[in-house]
This record gives C-alpha cells, sequence and structure tokens, in this order.
C-alpha cells in the first residue's frame, strides 16, 4: 500500500512538473513575440510597390511565392500566439498584431492560387464558399477564417472602436485601400492609420466631390460599414462629419472644401474594383 501511494505522489509530482515545462515553453515562445513585425515589414518592403504618388500601391505576388518559407514563418510566429497572452498586451499592439494577421493571410491564400486567379473573389462567391470564411490558418489554437478576424474581432463593438482600420486591412483588390509598404506597430499605430486614412480619401479614382452635382462619390466601404463611421469615434456621429474632417482631400477649393465641412453636401457610392491589387505581369 505505501508502494501504491508512493507511486501516485509521485506521479502526480511528475504530472505537474510536466505542466509547468509546457506552460514554460509557451510563455517563452508567445512572450518572445516581435511586436515590431520585423519580418512582415522586411516582406512588405520588398514586395509592395507604391503608386500614384503613394496613394495606392500594387503587389509583387511573384517575389512573395518566391519567398513563401518567410511568410510562412511569420504566420507560424501569429499562430502561436495564445489567447491569454494576447488579452494581456495594450489594446493598440493587440489591433495591429490583428491587421497585421488579416493582411498576411491574406497574401497566403492568395499565394495558394498565384498566378491562376483575376481577383480573390475567383476563390469562392460571397454566397458559397466565401473566400473570407474559409477556415485555411490557426489563430488563438483554433481554426479560423478572415471574416473572423475582422469582424468578430477587430470591429467587435466596445473592442477597438476606430473606423480607420478599414483603411488598414487589405482584401488583394484594386477598390481596397492599399497594403501599406510596413507592419502596423502598436508603439505608432494611431500615426500609420490616420496616414492610410489621408492616402485613401486622397485618391480622387476612389474618393472625390463632384461639384457639379454637390455629390461626394465615396467607395463602397463607407456604404457597407457606414455604421463604424457614426459609432462616436473622436466625437463623429455621421459619415458627412467624417469625411467632412479631410474635405482637403476630397474637395479641390476652399468654397469647395467648406461645404464638405459644413454638411452640406450629398453622398453617393462608386463602384468597387475587385481586380487583384498585383503588379502588372
Amino acid at each position: 500500500m505505501k508502494n501504491w501511494t508512493s507511486w501516485r505522489a509521485g506521479a502526480k509530482w511528475t504530472q505537474r512538473i510536466l505542466a509547468l515545462a509546457l506552460l514554460g515553453l509557451s510563455f517563452s515562445a508567445t512572450a518572445a513575440f516581435d511586436h515590431s513585425h520585423a519580418a512582415w515589414t522586411a516582406l512588405l518592403k520588398r514586395h509592395v510597390v507604391l503608386i500614384d504618388g503613394g496613394k495606392a500601391s500594387q503587389v509583387d505576388y511573384a517575389g512573395l511565392a518566391r519567398e513563401r518559407p518567410a511568410l510562412t514563418a511569420y504566420l507560424e510566429s501569429l499562430s502561436a500566439v495564445q489567447r491569454a497572452h494576447f488579452e494581456s498586451w495594450p489594446k493598440v499592439r493587440q489591433l495591429a498584431f490583428l491587421i497585421n494577421a488579416y493582411n498576411a493571410f491574406t497574401v497566403d491564400l492568395i499565394l495558394g492560387r498565384y498566378p491562376d486567379l483575376q481577383s480573390i473573389r475567383d476563390l469562392g462567391n460571397i454566397v458559397f464558399n466565401s473566400p473570407w470564411k474559409q477556415k485555411f490558418f490557426s489563430l488563438f489554437g483554433e481554426p479560423r477564417h478572415l471574416d473572423w478576424i475582422e469582424h468578430e474581432l477587430i470591429r467587435k463593438p466596445g473592442a477597438y472602436d476606430d473606423p480607420r482600420i478599414h483603411f488598414a486591412v487589405n482584401c488583394a483588390s484594386l477598390g481596397c485601400p492599399m497594403l501599406r509598404e510596413e507592419a502596423f506597430v502598436g508603439e505608432r499605430l494611431d500615426e500609420q492609420l490616420e496616414q492610410q486614412t489621408r492616402r485613401f480619401l486622397a485618391d480622387r479614382t476612389r474618393n472625390r466631390y463632384e461639384p457639379r452635382t454637390a455629390t461626394l462619390m465615396v467607395s463602397p466601404i463607407f456604404d457597407w460599414y457606414g455604421k463604424d463611421f457614426q459609432a462616436g469615434y473622436r466625437g463623429v456621429t455621421s459619415l458627412r462629419q467624417f469625411l467632412g474632417n479631410y474635405a482637403d482631400l476630397l474637395a479641390r477649393t476652399p468654397a469647395e472644401q467648406a461645404l464638405l465641412r459644413q454638411q452640406l453636401v450629398g453622398i453617393d457610392f462608386l463602384d468597387y474594383d475587385w481586380a487583384l491589387n498585383s503588379v502588372p505581369r
């Protein structure tokens, strides 16, 4: 009986040691996570080409395909992060992590079929087998899809509440705000999001004021996610008010800009270009 009791005590002790060791390894892996996202930045700097004076970008998917192992290693570092550690980070680091994850996994999704596709929608349509609902990667220990990152985490009410994220997440399409040429990082996140917003709104192929009709012609992103732009971010409670804050980018003359700031203009939405945002082959 004594030997049985001793054996059970020893077994329990061994289990505790193993559990602590595994916990330590897990903590070590995630605690060492690189919040500078240097590996992702290195890939972006080599394979994102700025165009139109920096207001848009094209992606060298062929070059990224040649560096697929480096991308895979970065994605694995994202997947290794545990939910508990993620939740212990400051919110700016959390949001930077999620935006980078969305963009990097989207690139990986494209590379799975590149060059045999013209659009991300070639990977499935919105109704059947949507590319944004395909569980092709792991995050926080579970199979995930892109919509889960964007809608259940980034856009979750009360989580981050910053509509400028719509100019940071990239859906690999020409109509989408540009893929940034560097990773998002918590320490500079506000500055980066603001620059992304200004870049997108300054692109008059996608957002502009038409003086003839006194109408703002803007991206359908503002239609699809209109509620996000009237949810009280920095006191903004309407889409017109949000756009009016960037009147200097959307209209050419001081008089036109004044109309935007006074919210005395109509709003209409342009078509969305789903063509792949790749450099010309």
